[in-house]
């Protein structure tokens, strides 16, 4: 399914979490779909089943799986209302973010192209006229 940096600082549940949220977000992993079970996952990637367990424990924190007890974990469907409080924590991470872009040197054209990009890539996003 994918790789795992384990000479990253960063913690391999964390990277398993932005992972799985990327083939989400990109619908590589479509609503409903079976994710694999953590066992299989653990076996593939050979790492502890309590990593893969405490990423899928995360992920449906929130809100990108759900689990069914005895069938397993499963992509959730887009929301159609999004959740003010996740939305209010990307926004203030992405203004961190674009500040020290712009700060390095990015230009607004560059992050307009950016944007645009993954705008093609995840397919716009939410279809309303909010700012």
């Amino acid at each position: 399914m994918f790789e795992l940096d384990v000479r990253s600082r960063k913690p391999i549940y964390e990277q398993l979490v932005e992972r799985l949220k990327e083939l989400i977000i990109t619908e590589i992993l479509k609503a409903d779909e079976q994710l694999p079970s953590v066992r299989t996952l653990a076996q593939q990637l050979t790492i502890n089943p309590n990593t893969i367990q405490k990423a899928y424990r995360e992920l449906e924190v929130q809100g990108y799986i759900y689990s069914i007890k005895g069938k397993g974990s499963f992509v959730s469907p887009a929301s159609p209302s999004p959740n003010a409080e996740k939305l209010m924590k990307v926004k203030s991470e992405l203004i961190k973010l674009l500040s020290e872009a712009m700060y390095l040197g990015m230009t607004a054209d560059d992050l307009f192209k950016i944007i645009r990009e993954v705008e093609a890539s995840v397919g716009g996003g939410m279809n309303n006229d909010q700012n």
